[in-house]
């Protein structure tokens, strides 16, 4: 029997998850303090006998659905539902699972380019059509980076709706997280065709590592993302800034442009892109 990787990882975190965090009774005669099988199988909807050969390693290839429903029930936070999807991917040996479909574009015109450079020092950013950053000021890096807006993963641009609903920092750096995240994935929704491969396959990877936060929105009905706003960061070097935004789109890519909405916030984004920037909305 194969106990490595993800059929290794499920099994030592049902055994590791007390009955009473799921709402189960403690009892005494228990020889595991985890959870039994038969009490996953029943609180995740997924049968004992499939459960088993996952955590043998009999099944390598479970479905986004019965990963998320066995998280969910669990209760894994987004660190361990990342290390889940990774092993996953590993045990499936799945490499690139977007065949078909145009891929996202990730070419940044000249124009676009010489007009981020004009755009200096306000934080800006070109994103395509997954929320994947092609290329930002330098203002927006001295801004983004420190928050982990920026950071990588699996040699993949950073993207910003990965960030939101897939990185433990996200409710920290957003104050108002809610409408944020509904606004990335209105975003995500308006950008991309439902039947975009490339979008399928993001949804999937964002239901095991998001959970409920993401799935319970993307069944709900579909809005159009907002093309200007004020957002609310909490950023570890000169605290809480209220920015104002402007979304421009593009042929496939948006642009992201950010400014002080308060004279505290000017003050506080100058001492970040080491110059000044105007607040807009005459809060002084």
């Amino acid at each position: 029997m194969d106990q490595s990787g993800m059929g290794a990882f499920l099994r030592e975190c049902r055994e590791s998850t007390p009955p009473g965090r799921v709402g189960l009774p403690v009892g005494t005669r228990r020889r595991t303090p985890g959870l039994r099988r038969a009490e996953l199988a029943t609180l995740s909807g997924v049968s004992v006998d499939y459960l088993t050969r996952l955590e043998q390693g009999r099944d390598r290839n479970p479905s986004p659905q019965v990963l998320v429903a066995l998280a969910d029930a669990l209760g894994l936070s987004v660190g361990e539902r990342v290390r889940l999807r990774n092993l996953s991917k590993v045990a499936s040996g799945a490499g690139a699972l977007c065949p078909g479909g145009l891929p996202p574009e990730r070419e940044v015109r000249a124009a676009t380019r010489a007009l981020l450079e004009r755009l200096e020092p306000a934080p800006a950013a070109l994103f395509n059509r997954l929320g994947e950053t092609l290329a930002h000021t330098k203002g927006y890096e001295r801004l983004m980076g420190p928050l982990g807006l920026l950071d990588v993963e699996d040699d993949q641009p950073a993207n910003r709706v990965w960030f939101v609903f897939a990185d433990e920092r996200a409710r920290s750096v957003y104050p108002d997280w809610e409408g944020v995240a509904d606004a990335r994935l209105a975003e995500l929704r308006a950008e991309a065709a439902p039947q975009d491969p490339h979008l399928a396959h993001l949804v999937e990877e964002l239901a095991i590592v998001g959970g409920a936060p993401f799935t319970e929105r993307m069944a709900g009905p579909e809005s159009a993302p907002p093309v200007s706003g004020v957002e609310r960061l909490a950023h570890p070097e000169v605290g809480e800034l209220r920015l104002s935004y402007e979304r421009w789109d593009t042929q496939g890519q948006y642009l992201v442009v950010y400014l002080p909405a308060d004279q505290a916030s000017e003050v506080a984004l100058g001492r970040l892109t080491r110059t000044g920037l105007r607040a807009v909305g005459g809060e002084h």
